[in-house]
């Protein structure tokens, strides 16, 4: 049950429009300090999964994996999804907070 708050919760964000989908844009929003969580599928390819631990490590923003790109994708209503970024605090705090409970294998 938990699971589903932080899904619901990036769902919300989404239609609220306060997250970034997709490698290049998500990098080019951490780079601008926009960026207050990134979100990364378990099954991203290791050069993107370094490329955004790199760039999210240098410029001090939180990350977070989820089970798979499915998962993440779906929770915003798209295709399946490797990267997202949310650009509000609020809602980056409260998943943050719901994460790192982590409630899947």
């Amino acid at each position: 049950m938990k699971q589903q708050r932080w899904f619901q919760l990036l769902g919300l964000a989404n239609r609220a429009r306060k997250i970034i989908s997709g490698e290049e844009l998500v990098i080019k929003e951490v780079k601008a300090n926009k960026a207050k969580l990134v979100l990364l599928a378990n099954d991203a390819s290791s050069n993107t999964a370094k490329k955004i631990e790199d760039k999210t490590t240098y410029y001090g923003v939180p990350l977070r994996r989820v089970p798979d790109r499915y998962m993440l994708g779906q929770a915003i209503g798209k295709e399946a999804r490797v990267v997202v970024a949310v650009v509000d605090e609020g809602f980056a705090k409260k998943l943050e907070m719901l994460l790192d409970e982590k409630t899947w294998g």
